[in-house]
């Protein structure tokens, strides 16, 4: 090669490693999440602008192949990891900025006890307390312990915490806002306005008052005002940890609530005892003495021995109904061919059979020598078992089957319920009803066969209904005067909850116990003679007072097949006593008033021990009342 050849050859080789990038520079791939290639043109990286201007100052220096190929990845790099950190189409969220100067509220409840706040807030006493949406049936066990036991909690807390000035919900009345009190509150604490919540109440460190009258005359100062007065009782010294006031009422004496056994002491087997709402098959009698009609027989259950007998057992025909008399030991029995037979039990012989009815008797109500029958072919009667003939009065007034009959001696009126959903009151041997109450006077809506008058006041009638009713209604059947007086009234009316619960009050007339309901809503009375209804939840069957305490049993059908105490007038419940299977049909209560028998188409008899016997002397008897006459 010659000398000329050199600068040429030379030229060719720089020009080869100018061009050697681009022939070893690898293929750019797309960036993972991203369709489109990366333009490297448009916008560099700073350190791949520093590599170009650093190759185009050093133009002596050679450029190196992988150098720049090392360059151009770590760019290809760089842009997919800035995607990688923020994914295209995902949404993003800005945040507001917060300044330091900014001003935010941020609630410590730290010191804030919650449950002692909820607690205040419910008028029953602790958030153990069922609310009114949550509450149970009637019927389901009631815990009265834990209720009275949060009440107590409730009030020792309030004393605790605010000693006398407790936070009323309801806002108090305020003055103008151009006027201003003169005194601060000292009693109560005023809420900032309407529809807030109660705040906590402040104590006034300055109150202001009278100026305190100035004597002329100087006068020493006392023992006791110049040094301080010790109290031993103060709570200062106390060594409890609530207040003296708090003591005395945890300490104070409490009505024990009377405990009632909710299991029976016997179950007496009952075989083909009626499933029929209509019937009365079970009475206990004075002489303590229990009749049960089972099919076409009547059977003796004695108390005192336990010893059960056949009375009797009727040809061709069935019992539906058995009644003793009050005192004696006469027995009653209603068959299906409408016919009545009166027993002597004590030599189990049958003294007389009375006719009258064309349909079954369902139902039967002695008042002394006068027996009054019921039946499905819509009549009533009255008999006089000391008379030979077949009754003294037809009464006639239902429309349907009368089921339920019941006597009151003291005023001389019997109250009768029929299938016709109605209620009538007769007053003596009157062939005429002087009261009647149907669905539209506010009576019932369904089958009434429960009645019973409560021997602590005068002239007080309950009744029950049936499945499509299943209220407990209480009537005023003996004062006239209050009819144009509760006219007048546009609420209404219900027994006054604060009555005595003296079990002989005086005589009163029961329009002083009927006073209107602050929350009830305003409309005009249907009957002045409805005093109160009470929805039970569940079908009406038997109603009974107890004679020995201010209590109402009832017993249910569908669904509950319960029975069911009640307090009354207030009617909050005692106890619910289950057991039956099916609906408890028949009730009756032994003559010493402390037991109660149920019966039931599960062909059951139950005994249950709900009430104390009565301080009053044995209503039980042997033997025929003689100024009654003899039974022919």
């Amino acid at each position: 090669m010659s000398s000329s050849d050199a600068p040429a050859a030379l030229d060719s080789d720089l020009s080869l490693q100018h061009t050697a990038p681009s022939l070893h520079t690898p293929t750019l791939l797309s960036p993972p999440r991203s369709k489109t290639p990366p333009t490297i043109t448009g916008k560099r990286s700073h350190s791949h602008e520093n590599t170009v201007r650093t190759s185009q100052r050093s133009g002596s220096a050679s450029l190196s192949a992988n150098a720049l190929s090392q360059a151009l990845q770590r760019t290809v790099d760089h842009g997919s990891a800035a995607r990688d950190i923020t994914p295209a189409g995902s949404p993003s969220r800005k945040r507001q900025k917060t300044f330091a100067g900014d001003n935010r509220f941020i609630p410590n409840r730290a010191g804030q006890d919650f449950q002692a706040s909820y607690t205040l807030l419910n008028e029953e006493g602790s958030p153990a307390t069922p609310s009114r949406a949550h509450k149970k049936a009637p019927s389901s066990e009631l815990h009265f312990h834990k209720r009275d036991a949060n009440r107590a909690y409730s009030s020792v807390l309030r004393s605790e915490m605010f000693d006398s000035e407790v936070p009323q919900s309801i806002p108090q009345s305020h003055e103008g806002s151009g006027s201003r009190a003169k005194t601060p509150p000292t009693g109560t604490s005023a809420l900032a306005g309407p529809g807030l919540t109660p705040s906590t109440p402040h104590k006034n460190l300055f109150s202001f008052g009278p100026a305190a009258p100035t004597s002329l005359t100087p006068r020493s100062t006392s023992r006791s005002e110049r040094g301080p007065n010790i109290n031993a009782r103060s709570d200062l010294y106390s060594l409890s940890p609530v207040k003296r006031s708090s003591q005395t009422m945890l300490l104070s004496p409490r009505k024990t609530p009377r405990a009632v056994s909710k299991v029976p002491y016997k179950v007496l087997d009952a075989p083909e005892l009626a499933d029929d709402f209509y019937l009365n098959l079970v009475d206990w009698g004075p002489n303590d003495i229990l009749a049960v009609g089972l099919g076409d027989c009547v059977y003796l259950w004695a108390r005192e021995t336990g010893v059960v007998e056949q009375l009797c057992k009727l040809e061709g025909d069935s019992v539906t109904s058995v009644s003793w008399i009050q005192r004696g030991s006469h027995l009653a029995i209603g068959t299906t061919k409408g016919l009545l037979m009166i027993y002597d039990t004590t030599t189990n012989r049958k003294l007389r059979t009375m006719t009258g009815h064309s349909a079954r008797i369902s139902s039967l109500a002695w008042n002394a020598h006068i027996l009054s029958t019921g039946s499905r072919d819509r009549t009533i009667l009255h008999r006089d078992v000391r008379q030979p003939s077949q009754y003294l009065r037809r009464l006639t007034g239902h429309k349907q089957e009368v089921c339920g009959l019941k006597w009151n001696q003291e005023t001389r009126q019997l109250a009768s319920g029929g299938n016709d959903n109605k209620i009538f009151v007769w007053e003596n041997m009157d062939e005429r009803w002087s009261q009647r109450w149907g669905e539209q006077e506010g009576g019932h809506k369904a089958a009434v066969k429960a009645v019973a008058w409560s021997p602590h006041q005068r002239g007080l009638l309950a009744s029950g209904g049936g499945t499509a009713d299943r209220c407990i209604k209480f009537w005023n059947t003996v004062s006239t005067s209050q009819n144009s007086a509760n006219a007048a009234i546009t609420t209404t009316p219900t027994i006054n909850t604060t009555l005595s619960p003296s079990l002989h009050p005086p005589p009163t007339s029961l329009s002083a116990l009927s006073t209107p309901s602050p929350t009830a809503p305003t409309a005009p009375p249907i009957t002045p003679h409805l005093l109160r209804s009470h929805d039970t939840g569940s079908q009406v069957c038997n109603l009974l007072f107890s004679a020995n305490t201010a209590e109402l049993v009832s017993t249910h059908g569908y669904s509950q097949h319960a029975i069911n105490i009640w307090k009354y007038p207030s009617m909050s419940p005692v106890v619910s006593l289950t057991g039956h299977t099916y609906r408890v049909l028949y009730l009756s209560m032994s003559p010493d008033g402390g037991t109660i028998v149920t019966g039931a188409g599960d062909e059951t008899l139950r005994f249950w021990d709900v009430f104390g016997k009565g301080k009053g002397e044995d209503r039980g008897g042997g033997g025929v009342v003689k100024e009654w006459g003899v039974i022919r």
